[in-house]
C-alpha cells in the first residue's frame, strides 16, 4: 500500500496548488467504521494551511501501484495545530461531521481517550511527531518553508537530526525540539466523495461513493457504477 498521496487546495485567487503528503494513518470515530478520517501532517507556517483554513474543501489522489487502483477523495480538511497557536481557535468541526464524532466520542483505541470520553488531539499530535525519523523531526526546525535563500549552503547551519522528545539530554536539543514541535500540525481529511478506479481488472472498473451527512448518523454512503 502506498504511503504517499497528493492533496490539492485552492488559494484566494482560485489558483490550484498540489503537493505530496505522507499518510500518517486513518482514524475512525468510536462505533463508526464507515467514517474514515485520513491523517497526515504539515508545517503550520506553509501556505497550504491558510488555504485550508480559508476553503476547507480539498481533493486528494491516492495511487496503489501493486493493485493498479486510484482513489480520488474529495472532502474537508482540518488543521490540528499546537494548543497555543492562534489557528487553534480559528476553526470548528461542523455538527454531525466525522471530526465532531471523533472529538466527542473518542476512538476505539483507548490510548487517546480523554477523561471526558473524547479524543486527545494533542497527545496524538505529539505522538505522530515523535514517531518520525530524526531527520524528519529536524525539518520542522528550519526557517519558514518558502523562505528565499541566497545559497543552498545556508541549509548547512540548520539542525540535521533531532532525538525523540523524551531522549533530549541537553538544553539545545530541548529548545530546538520545542521549536520544531511548535511548527508541527496534523492535517485531517473528512471524506465526502470517493472515486475508485480499478485498472488491474479487465475491463477496468470505476465506482463512485457519495456520503449523505443528513441521513442516519451521517455515515450512509450511496454507490454508483460509472464508466472509467
Amino acid at each position: 500500500m502506498s504511503k504517499v498521496y497528493q492533496i490539492a487546495t485552492i488559494d484566494s485567487n482560485n489558483i490550484p496548488h498540489v503537493r505530496s503528503h505522507v499518510s500518517r494513518g486513518i482514524l475512525y470515530p468510536k462505533g463508526s467504521p464507515s467514517l474514515p478520517i485520513l491523517l497526515t501532517s504539515t508545517d503550520i507556517r506553509t501556505a497550504k494551511v491558510t488555504q485550508m483554513l480559508s476553503n476547507s474543501r480539498v481533493e486528494l489522489a491516492w495511487w496503489m501501484e501493486g493493485s493498479q487502483e486510484q482513489f480520488r477523495v474529495n472532502g474537508r480538511a482540518y488543521i490540528i495545530p499546537p494548543p497555543s497557536h492562534p489557528f487553534h481557535t480559528m476553526q470548528s468541526f461542523p455538527p454531525g461531521s466525522s471530526l465532531e464524532k471523533l472529538t466527542q466520542r473518542g476512538a476505539d483505541d483507548s490510548d487517546y481517550t480523554t477523561s471526558e470520553g473524547g479524543y486527545d488531539w494533542e497527545k496524538k499530535r505529539r505522538e505522530v511527531f515523535n514517531a518520525m525519523s530524526p531527520g524528519m523531526k529536524a525539518s520542522w526546525a528550519t526557517p519558514p518553508p518558502g523562505t528565499v535563500l541566497k545559497s543552498y549552503d545556508e541549509a548547512n547551519s540548520w539542525p540535521s537530526t533531532l532525538p525523540r522528545l523524551e531522549e533530549a539530554d541537553n538544553d539545545e536539543d530541548r529548545k530546538t525540539l520545542e521549536y520544531a514541535l511548535g511548527n508541527f500540525a496534523l492535517v485531517l481529511i473528512d471524506p465526502l466523495e470517493v472515486d475508485w478506479v480499478q485498472l488491474g481488472i479487465k475491463p477496468n472498473r470505476r465506482t463512485k461513493f457519495t456520503r449523505n451527512e443528513s441521513l442516519g448518523d451521517g455515515d450512509e454512503w450511496t454507490e454508483e457504477i460509472t464508466i472509467p
